[in-house]
């Protein structure tokens, strides 16, 4: 028997596939056929990406997603690499986060859900951040929308603070839960430090409902020790590796943990989970523990929201 990441082990293929002609067809062929993608499951076992940002990724990596076993995701609002100018520019962005992304996601059998804020880099411009602050409500009840994410800090500056402490009031107000990006490299630390000191600040917060995302080994039990639930990405260049996420779970276990790709437009790998998966394979970690991060925890997290309606695959 081939091994769960071997070629042969898919029995998914693109030459199984039947020929569809025009994009109509090939849609309603795909949103039919999720049972097709979880037969070519090449990992051997179902996984969530808690944080990818999938309206920068092809098609392409939809189906080697799902023929990996990636049954979910969740996509935080971020930057799209320059700065929007206006609230209509955002509130197109919302548009295609809710609507059209989770239809793309669907073709190839694999749920979508999205968070929705102004990013921490665009938050330089209060008055902007401001008023799209203001229009998120009109977002907030719809199909697969899990909360405000991912907010935060990237020069830790006093208008990023006062923009992520504005969006925090937005998401009690509302009930929502709460998706945390922290700085790269080195404001890492002092960022995820000033973070903590504001949300822990804020005693109408329920920490259970707040994940604080990109934590490293400096930062990961700073985190976990405030009751809020951490994320390691896996990144080809900075942020983490499988088997420094490994290590991590090694030393802390597997409680209030996540691990995604954080996939985006830049240098990403949007399969860094199943990375990870064969990593603690390759340690001769159990299934039940790999199940744990990748799957279990996910929807102990996501099942708080609302918006979080998922269908087991079968």
């Amino acid at each position: 028997m081939p091994s769960p990441f071997s070629r042969g082990a898919c029995s998914a293929s693109a030459a199984q596939v039947p020929l569809v002609s025009g994009r109509v067809g090939v849609a309603s062929w795909f949103a039919g056929q999720r049972s097709f993608f979880i037969a070519g499951n090449c990992t051997g076992v179902y996984y969530i990406d808690p944080h990818i940002h999938m309206v920068s990724r092809t098609t392409d990596d939809y189906e080697t997603l799902a023929k990996m076993g990636c049954v979910a995701l969740s996509e935080p609002a971020f930057w799209a690499g320059y700065d929007r100018g206006s609230v209509d520019g955002f509130r197109d962005y919302f548009e295609q986060l809710t609507t059209f992304e989770p239809k793309r996601a669907s073709w190839y059998g694999i749920q979508h859900f999205t968070w929705l804020c102004i990013n921490a880099k665009e938050a330089e411009n209060v008055a902007l951040a401001r008023d799209v602050i203001a229009m998120i409500p009109e977002f907030l009840d719809r199909p697969g929308v899990l909360g405000i994410g991912e907010i935060g800090l990237n020069k830790n500056t006093r208008n990023e603070a006062t923009v992520f402490l504005e969006h925090i009031e937005l998401a009690v107000k509302t009930n929502e839960q709460i998706l945390i990006h922290t700085p790269h490299l080195e404001d890492k630390y002092q960022g995820t430090r000033m973070i903590l000191d504001m949300l822990t600040g804020d005693g109408r917060l329920d920490r259970n409902r707040v994940l604080v995302d990109h934590v490293e080994e400096h930062t990961v039990g700073l985190v976990l020790e405030q009751g809020f639930w951490a994320g390691m990405t896996l990144y080809p260049v900075s942020k983490c590796t499988p088997q420094r996420a490994a290590d991590m779970v090694e030393m802390y276990g597997p409680e209030r943990l996540l691990v995604n790709s954080a996939g985006d437009w830049g240098p990403s790998k949007p399969t860094a989970v199943p990375d990870f998966i064969l990593e603690m394979r390759k340690r001769g970690h159990p299934e039940s523990l790999i199940k744990r991060v990748v799957y279990d925890n996910p929807l102990t997290f996501f099942g708080q929201s609302r918006g979080f309606r998922f269908n087991p695959p079968v």
